[in-house]
């Protein structure tokens, strides 16, 4: 038994659902997507999205694939300021920690890819949870952790989420509308 609203739902476009604050028709199992036509910031920050991720991750390969001149380095400095150093385990942490920012970028890189999906097909939580991802990355490059790359990177995620929030898309991200 279908309620009034639910009927007058059927045979709605998903454009017009989204105006009207409601969700696309789900798709059940064996039927045929609907042809997605995001707004063209929203696909501009689809792809911005996809390609910061790439450089997140290949500015990790790059310091991993440089790691040797990286820890010499690293050894050299806590030399000159008098440390005494363990240059084993200096090289074996640093060697760790290079392995754990890689893996972390890929899995950072791999749900950043997830979410920029559901949000070109116009989830309202996926935009909200890539705002989430911007504000984190901004905060590692600011707090933890920058290179180039992952600064190039971090300001491709706000350029695309920037985009997400443009007036001229906000329909496209529906409101979720609450029953009375």
């Amino acid at each position: 038994m279908a309620d009034k609203d639910t009927e007058d739902l059927n045979g709605l476009t998903d454009d017009e659902r989204r105006k009207m604050g409601r969700s696309p028709d789900p798709v059940l199992p064996g039927q045929p997507a609907p042809k997605i036509d995001p707004p063209g910031a929203v696909r501009a920050s689809f792809w911005l999205w996809l390609v910061g991720g790439v450089v997140l991750v290949g500015g990790q390969v790059f310091t991993l694939a440089i790691k040797q001149q990286l820890i010499d380095a690293l050894i050299r400095q806590s030399r000159e300021r008098g440390q005494k150093v363990d240059e084993a385990a200096m090289a074996n942490g640093a060697t760790t920690a290079f392995w754990l920012l890689l893996g972390g970028s890929v899995v950072f890189a791999l749900l950043v890819a997830l979410f920029a999906y559901k949000a070109r097909e116009g989830t309202r939580s996926a935009r909200t949870v890539l705002t989430g991802f911007a504000v984190a990355c901004v905060l590692f490059q600011l707090g933890i952790f920058y290179s180039v790359p992952s600064i190039i990177a971090t300001l491709l995620m706000v350029i695309a989420l920037v985009l997400m929030y443009l007036p001229s898309v906000t329909d496209y991200f529906p409101k979720a509308v609450r029953k009375p």
